[in-house]
């Protein structure tokens, strides 16, 4: 009967510890973080097939292709509606920026732009 009533505890404090981690997981999404990385776009991500990065990289988004961020191997989709965010990018494609926003999966839901160190 103890040893029932142990795994019942132990299987308890489990799924209490596992509920914290996701809750704060969702918490900390929710946070602005900044991101620094090369202005892409996210069909052509870090290879770029034609021309100049900047030069792919816009002609990709005006076929419709959203504009990404490259960290590293990491390739975040740039969710940006706001005007200003979408000029920087344009102006920064192919360059080092620094990105704020809020991450959602892959995708960073844009609220400032600014140039890379």
């Amino acid at each position: 009967m103890k040893s029932h009533l142990q795994k019942l505890e132990v299987l308890t404090t489990a799924i209490v510890m596992a509920l914290g981690l996701s809750l704060t997981s969702a918490v900390a999404a929710d946070k602005p973080q900044t991101f620094t990385g090369t202005v892409s776009d996210a069909m052509c991500g870090a290879k770029h097939m034609s021309g100049s990065p900047a030069d792919c990289t816009r002609t990709c988004v005006k076929q419709g292709s959203k504009y990404a961020l490259v960290v590293g191997d990491k390739v975040y989709t740039l969710a940006a509606s706001d005007k200003a965010a979408l000029d920087n990018l344009d102006k920064l494609a192919g360059e080092n920026a620094k990105v704020t926003g809020t991450l959602s999966g892959d995708t960073i839901q844009v609220s400032t732009v600014t140039a890379g160190q």
